[in-house]
Parts: C-alpha cells; sequence; structure tokens
C-alpha cells in the first residue's frame, strides 16, 4: 500500500484542496465512482491516485465553481463503498434483516431507526379525489402513470404543501407514500405496511409481502441517481415536496433508469424458454444484456445478490434463477457484466406473475422514500444553488 511519502497518491484532504471541494465530497466522488480509495493497512487514510485526480480536475467545467455544479453536493443519506450499499451508516444487508421498509424510511428521513414506524396516511378526502382521477385514466396507463397522476392531485389539494419545515415535509411524507400505493389499488387497502398495501396492485398472487418489503428497502435510496438530482434542483428551488417528487417521477420515466427492470423482464421472457439464445441474439446485434452491468459496482451488485438469494427460497423462482445462473455461467461476469438489481427485479416479477410494469411501479415507490430524505436534505442548502455561473469569457446571452 502507498505511504504517505509516496509519489503518485494524494491524502483526502490534499485531494479536496487539488479539486477546491469539501473533504466529505472526496468520499461522496468514491460513491458515485469518479474516484477511487486506495486504502492503507497503518490507519492512516485513504489515498487516491493523483492521476485519477487531475483527469477528474480537467474534466470539471471551467467557470462554474464549487457553488454551480451538481457534482459538488454532499449528502449523508447514502453511501457506496467496496461494493456495499449503506444507508446513513447501516449496510443495507443488515437492515433488512431487523427491519421493515417502513423503519427504513425513518432512518433516512430523521436519522432515528424505530421499530415502530409512523403510519403512512392520506386525508380521506384527498384520497377520494385521488383515486377518482386515477380511475379516470385509460385501462392502459401504467401503475407510474398513474401515481405521476395520484402526487400531482394530492398536492393540488393540500393547502400546505408549501409548510417546508422538516415536519411539514414529514407529512407530506406520509401522505406521498399513501397516495402512491393505495391510489392504484381497485380494492382500497389504506392500511398494513408499505408492502402489504402495495402487493395486490402487482399480482394476484398469495402475498409474499417479506420479499417485497425487503425489495423496497434494497432500492430506497442510491446516491445521487438521475431522478433523485431532479428531486434535489427542484428543491434547490423550493419546490414543495409533491413537485419534487414530481419532478423525480418524471425523470424515471425513462429507458435509462426506471424502465431498466422493464427491459430486463423482457429479456428474462425471452431467456425463460431459451437462455442461451436470448443471450446470441443481443450479441449478435452488439446490444448490452438487458439487466446485466453497472456503472459502479464492480464484482457484485448487493442489492442483486440480496433479492436473488431470497428468491432461491421461492420455488416458483426456480425457472428465471436457473436462466440468469446459465447465463452468467456461460458468459461469466467479465462478458455479461455483474447481476444489477434490475434483474433481480425481473426474477422476482417472473416469480409471481406480476404485471409487466411492476417493477417500475416498486422502483417508484421505494425511491420516493429517498426523494423525501434528499429533499429534507436539500431545503437546508442555500436556494438556487444549482444555478449555472458564467465564465467571464463566456459570451452574454
Amino acid at each position: 500500500m502507498p505511504e504517505e511519502s509516496d509519489a503518485g497518491y494524494l491524502t483526502t484532504g490534499e485531494v479536496a484542496a487539488r479539486l477546491q471541494i469539501k473533504p466529505a465530497t472526496v468520499y461522496a466522488y468514491v460513491s458515485r465512482g469518479l474516484l477511487t480509495k486506495v486504502s492503507t493497512s497503518d490507519r492512516r487514510g485513504s489515498r487516491f491516485s493523483e492521476d485519477e485526480v487531475a483527469r477528474l480536475a480537467r474534466s470539471r467545467r471551467p467557470g462554474t465553481g464549487p457553488r454551480g455544479t451538481l457534482e459538488d453536493i454532499t449528502s449523508e443519506i447514502s453511501r457506496l463503498d467496496h461494493d456495499q450499499l449503506y444507508y446513513r451508516g447501516h449496510n443495507v444487508a443488515d437492515l433488512v434483516a431487523a427491519y421493515r421498509v417502513d423503519s427504513v424510511a425513518d432512518l433516512l428521513w430523521t436519522g432515528d431507526l424505530s421499530a415502530s414506524p409512523t403510519h403512512f396516511t392520506a386525508p380521506p378526502e384527498m384520497l377520494a379525489i385521488t383515486r377518482a382521477a386515477v380511475a379516470a385514466l385509460p385501462p392502459e396507463a401504467r401503475l407510474t402513470d398513474r401515481m405521476r397522476v395520484a402526487v400531482a392531485v394530492a398536492g393540488s389539494t393540500d393547502r400546505l404543501r408549501f409548510d417546508l419545515s422538516p415536519r411539514g415535509v414529514l407529512r407530506v411524507a406520509g401522505i406521498l407514500l399513501a397516495v402512491e400505493v393505495d391510489a392504484v389499488n381497485t380494492v382500497p387497502q389504506d392500511s398494513g405496511t408499505l408492502a402489504k398495501r402495495l402487493w395486490p396492485a402487482l399480482t394476484d398472487h398469495p402475498a409474499h409481502t417479506h420479499i417485497l418489503d425487503t425489495t423496497l428497502t434494497l432500492l430506497a435510496d442510491h446516491g445521487l441517481a438521475i431522478s433523485t438530482v431532479a428531486a434535489r434542483v427542484a428543491a434547490s428551488a423550493r419546490v414543495h415536496p409533491y413537485g419534487t417528487v414530481g419532478a423525480a417521477l418524471g425523470a424515471l420515466d425513462s429507458q435509462y433508469h426506471g424502465g431498466a427492470s422493464t427491459l430486463a423482464y423482457r429479456f428474462l421472457t425471452e431467456a425463460l424458454i431459451d437462455p442461451v439464445g436470448a443471450v446470441s441474439e443481443r450479441l449478435r446485434t452488439g446490444s448490452q444484456l438487458p439487466g446485466f452491468g453497472h456503472l459502479v459496482y464492480r464484482e457484485t451488485d448487493p442489492r442483486a445478490e440480496l433479492l436473488l438469494t431470497m428468491l432461491r427460497s421461492v420455488p416458483a423462482a426456480t425457472p428465471a434463477l436457473e436462466a440468469i445462473d446459465t447465463i452468467t455461467a456461460r458468459l461469466g461476469a467479465s462478458v455479461a457484466g455483474v447481476p444489477s438489481v434490475d434483474l433481480a427485479l425481473a426474477a422476482l416479477m417472473h416469480a409471481f406473475e406480476m404485471r409487466p410494469d411492476a417493477g417500475e411501479a416498486i422502483f417508484a415507490v421505494a425511491r420516493t422514500i429517498g426523494w423525501v430524505a434528499h429533499t429534507l436534505e436539500e431545503y437546508a442548502e442555500p436556494p438556487m444553488r444549482f444555478r449555472p455561473v458564467r465564465s467571464p469569457e463566456s459570451p452574454a446571452p
């Protein structure tokens, strides 16, 4: 391991000074895969390649400074380190073993982990109006389409939506999750855990709420994904929480983000019939295998590993898991890429014959928890801090 005096490596403080950022931002860059941390064996801290830091410095836009760039967001909500995911310092693997997603939501929002979380509810009159609006949509409307309408309508009926205090945001957080899961159900639920209330909207199979609950926890936050950035930019302008979640839902509606699980589901549908043939067709056209590969994780996506392991105890999941195992064995991770949580989500959908758009809906509900946490965090920052700053050399518009 490099020593402190070794040439070619920088300390955290030196990296922060070189990039003109806070030390905490250095580790945010590590979480996003922008920097690689080299740990030392003598506990003197981490080191970073000077060449890698120099490349990152050159890639940053000149003339913006730390106040005008999204890459300088620091967050205490989640952290990615050595192919492990942490929520406020808690390894997600430990959380799913001991707590429901309802408690994990409290952790992400307040920093407190409670075994008896607050129940997510919406005022009956608001829920009635929201359900009526959602019911007016055509049958082919996806679950996420219905959730976007539900969030917008709920916000339009809430006269206190501009209460941006932590207490006001937490009130709205419970409403947001309630309308997302309760307004899309044809049979009203209105009670029970988040997973129990969401399950009937996804499939007619008997509920396996512990598996869905685990899935929701695994997807609750993942750093600065594009939808989370959309929520934070909106929050920076002091948009109310309904609006920040609405902005995030809009950004989620994309083939590169929220739609990833749907693409993995369709690919797995083909692989269940002929896994080698499904792979061969993608290789022939030069396409990436849906559900394989990740921008951040190098050896394993811990979320996928946890969910796939849980599904191995479900007999109905065996065909999907065997198809995934066949592909992984034939190609190897170096060719196929790391199985991602989108692939695990697709396996869950096949195991319980869920709607083809169920993965996107699960993702949206889960990530709403993270979007609210980032909204709270952004409200504590200076407003409008993401407004681009024009360099002196740039011509006036």
